[in-house]
């Protein structure tokens, strides 16, 4: 099963499919329980609502984390096995999370989760980029990230749906059983997509000396800090929204719909981005985006003061439709900007540039959720204050030429 090695099986839309279903598994792990945190709170005794926001958490720290390990790993035994192993792990999170019944258990059965499925996050790239270069790789990309966009839209309404058919430990259930359909699919389907004299070795020291490159870098470290900064806002708005939209603002069995008609916006955004990147430049719409986020928060916070942190639901929206859209325009281009200088060592990169960006953006996630008092107050300082710093950040990074040469990528 895992020798085989075939560059190519899979009709182009199979294909495509195939690796958004893949790839989808993380955000359908994180938004499908968004309505069900507070019944789980409280069949866990949770006391304070904040502490919900964990399960958020802890589980993009299991991503965090196991992208370190998966990068590297599927370099040197191949894809198929890595995805096996990552795969295995995230139904024991899973299953671990149907039987717990205390609090601990089930934030250690979300970080095994989101250990395991980030093994989806890092090889869904990973066999593109082994299959498509160039302008065809980023085609394919496009077309996945079109059909990806769809999960945090739908996600939450799925768990609304389960939730009132059924109980909260269905949703695990129906995440596990989505796991392992894309599973068999790949395994049934999909060849190995490395082959054999293209492998290297998994040595801590290859890890150590790409490590030692990226974080003194200034135009890669600089980039995943400004990715973390901005990510962690964005994790916390995931772990607070049902407290905000569906409880201060009374949306009730309304908020999955309400949720999934915001986060389309960011496949407009991502959609005009595309559109625009390659005249425009990632630096410059990020930029912009951000500047943009940034006036927007104060006007907002302003108009927040005037409401005791609670303005009328339109305005609120018009603030998320404008954040989610900013969002939308600077999360892929400070990506790429930080994987640009990468050159040779992009798969080992992309592991430790991803898995430092989402921890760093867990880790400010947890800190400004413990300030949360049920107002966009946090939410809208938080966004102000990333944007600000990741501003003078780009003035920071861009004002030294940095360079990485052939002889630095030889690790």
């Amino acid at each position: 099963m895992f020798k085989h090695y075939q560059k190519r099986t899979l009709p182009f839309k199979e294909f495509v499919g195939l690796m958004a279903l893949v790839m989808s598994l993380v955000a359908l792990s994180i938004d499908s329980i968004l309505p069900a945190l507070g019944a789980i709170g409280d069949s866990m005794g949770n006391r304070d609502p904040n502490d919900n926001q964990l399960m958020i958490a802890f589980l993009f720290i299991g991503v965090a984390l196991g992208q370190f390990l998966f990068g590297p790993l599927s370099d040197s035994i191949g894809r198929r096995k890595s995805m096996v192993i990552g795969y295995s792990i995230f139904f024991v999170g899973s299953l671990l999370a149907i039987m717990a019944s205390d609090y601990d258990t089930m934030l250690f059965s979300r970080f095994l989760q989101g250990f395991g499925v980030s093994v989806a996050r890092v090889l869904s790239t990973a066999i593109v980029r082994d299959l498509y270069s160039g302008r065809r790789m980023a085609k394919v990309m496009s077309f996945i990230m079109m059909i990806f966009i769809l999960v945090p839209m739908l996600a939450p309404i799925i768990g609304q749906s389960i939730l009132t058919l059924f109980n909260w430990q269905a949703i695990f259930i129906f995440t596990g059983l989505v796991g392992l359909i894309s599973l068999f699919w790949y395994l049934i389907r999909q060849g190995e997509t490395l082959a054999t004299e293209d492998r290297t070795d998994f040595t801590w020291l290859r890890i150590k000396q790409s490590s030692y490159i990226i974080f003194t870098e200034r135009k890669i470290i600089g980039y995943v800090v400004a990715s973390g900064f901005i990510t962690g806002p964005f994790v916390f708005f995931l772990g607070s929204s049902q407290q905000l939209l569906q409880f201060s603002y009374a949306l009730g069995e309304y908020f999955p719909l309400y949720f999934a008609g915001i986060a389309f916006v960011l496949g407009i955004a991502s959609f005009v981005n595309g559109k625009h990147v390659v005249k425009h430049g990632m630096l410059k719409i990020a930029s912009i985006s951000l500047s943009l986020l940034a006036v927007s928060s104060i006007v907002f916070f302003i108009t927040s003061l005037f409401f005791d942190g609670l303005p009328p639901l339109w305005i609120t929206t018009v603030y998320l439709l404008i954040l989610f859209f900013c969002l939308g325009l600077t999360f892929g281009n400070l990506t790429a900007l930080s994987m640009e200088p990468l050159g040779n060592m992009a798969g080992m990169g992309a592991a430790i540039v991803g898995s430092v960006s989402t921890l760093m953006s867990v880790l400010i996630a947890i800190v400004i959720g413990q300030f949360f008092d049920g107002t966009t107050y946090v939410l809208t300082l938080s966004f102000l204050a990333a944007s600000v710093t990741i501003l003078l950040l780009f003035k920071w990074i861009n004002s030294v030429q940095a360079v990485i040469t052939k002889k630095d990528l030889a690790v």
